[in-house]
C-alpha cells in the first residue's frame, strides 16, 4: 500500500522550518493549544487579508507572532490601530485560556510582513481558487487560470493544482487536476510549497490542493554565492 507523507513535514530540517518555534517540556500541551487558538482566531478575523502563514516564536515572557500577508494594509489599519486591536484580542484569548492555570502574563508582539507577489505562493493561490469556487465559477476554467498565473512567473519551474469533491454540483464526487513543468516530489532538496484549502459551496465542501516547485534549494545558494 502507498504511504502518503505531508510535503512540508517531509522536508522539515532540509528546506522547511517549523511554523511554531519553541519548546516547553512542562507546558507543551497548553502552549500547543494556545498556538492553535491564535491561528484559528487570526484566520477567522483576517479572512479577507490574504494570509499565507502565521508563525509563532516564544521566549521567556514574550510571544512574537509573524503574519505573512499579501494585503498588510488591512491588518495594520490606520496608524497601526488594527495591529493594536489584534494584540489586545489575542491577549484576552490567552488570559481566558490560562484562567485556572499558574502561568504568567506574557508580552505579545505582532510583526506583519508583505508578500509582494501572491502568485508564487501555494497558499494564496489555493485561497484564490477556493474563493472562486465559492462564487460558483466553473472549476475547470478556475484551475486553468490559476495554473497559468502561477507559471507566468520566472522563478516557478512547475506547478500542480487539484480539486476534489462534488464538482459542479455532481451527485458523485471526483478529482480533477492540471499540472505543468517539473515537480520532483521525492527530492528532499526540492523547494516545493504545498497548500490545502477548502471551498464551502452550497452543494458541499471542495478540497483544493496546490503544489509549486521553485527549484532546488542548493542551486539557489550556489547561484547567490556566484
Amino acid at each position: 500500500m502507498a504511504h502518503n507523507v505531508h510535503p512540508k513535514i517531509f522536508r522539515v530540517r532540509e528546506t522547511k522550518d517549523w511554523l511554531s518555534r519553541w519548546f516547553n517540556r512542562r507546558n507543551y500541551a497548553n502552549q500547543l493549544k494556545e498556538d492553535h487558538l491564535i491561528r484559528f482566531f487570526l484566520e477567522k478575523r483576517l479572512k479577507e487579508a490574504s494570509i499565507e502563514r502565521v508563525e509563532i516564536e516564544r521566549s521567556p515572557g514574550k510571544v512574537q507572532i509573524i503574519i505573512a500577508s499579501a494585503r498588510p494594509g488591512l491588518i495594520i489599519g490606520r496608524g497601526g490601530s488594527g495591529v493594536e486591536t489584534l494584540r489586545k484580542d489575542i491577549q484576552r484569548i490567552l488570559l481566558k485560556e490560562r484562567k485556572n492555570k499558574e502561568q504568567k502574563k506574557e508580552d505579545i508582539t505582532l510583526d506583519v510582513r508583505e508578500i509582494k507577489n501572491p502568485w508564487i505562493s501555494a497558499a494564496l493561490t489555493a485561497q484564490w481558487i477556493a474563493s472562486q469556487l465559492e462564487r460558483r465559477m466553473p472549476h475547470r476554467r478556475t484551475i486553468k487560470q490559476g495554473l497559468m498565473k502561477v507559471m507566468a512567473n520566472k522563478e516557478i519551474l512547475g506547478a500542480r493544482i487539484e480539486v476534489a469533491g462534488r464538482l459542479g454540483g455532481a451527485d458523485i464526487a471526483r478529482k480533477e487536476r492540471v499540472e505543468e513543468g517539473r515537480l520532483p516530489r521525492q527530492t528532499l532538496r526540492a523547494n516545493i510549497e504545498y497548500a490545502l484549502r477548502e471551498a464551502f459551496t452550497t452543494y458541499g465542501t471542495i478540497g483544493v490542493k496546490v503544489w509549486v516547485y521553485k527549484g532546488d534549494i542548493f542551486e539557489e545558494k550556489e547561484r547567490k554565492e556566484a
